[in-house]
């Protein structure tokens, strides 16, 4: 089966990608790694063996979306907007609950306990230096 850069994704093939991207080593290779080509070249080889004929850059954009639209309706719902929503949306979120809290949010809700933590441990591995 031949696929183009255009072709829509199938309910099947989007089901496929998110078995995948569901193992444990595949979202923790995928987390925070900016490089990820090899990965995607992994994920497509399996998504072969499964029947769907993607290339990497397919995967990857594809991950992106999902990925975009997850956290859209994600901060919509604790928006209080239960309105919005998308068809993987448990499917993603099995996934990608795993995943730590970005940076700014983490901040905003522990910006002091940061700062008291940094300033009490500073002291002691400036003085045994």
């Amino acid at each position: 089966m031949e696929s183009g850069a255009g072709k829509h994704w199938t309910e099947e093939e989007v089901k496929a990608l998110l078995s995948v991207w569901s193992e444990k080593n595949i979202r923790k290779q995928l987390h925070g790694t900016l490089r990820n080509k090899g990965i995607f070249i992994y994920i497509a080889k399996r998504l072969q063996e499964l029947g769907v004929c993607r290339d990497w850059k397919q995967c990857r954009a594809k991950y992106k979306n999902l990925k975009y639209e997850y956290r859209t309706v994600k901060y919509a719902h604790n928006s209080g907007d239960v309105t919005k929503t998308m068809k993987f949306f448990h499917d993603l979120d099995a996934i990608l609950r795993y995943e730590p809290v970005t940076q700014l949010a983490a901040e905003e809700n522990g910006r002091c306990s940061a700062t008291e933590t940094q300033l009490s441990t500073s002291p002691t591995t400036d003085s045994t230096q």
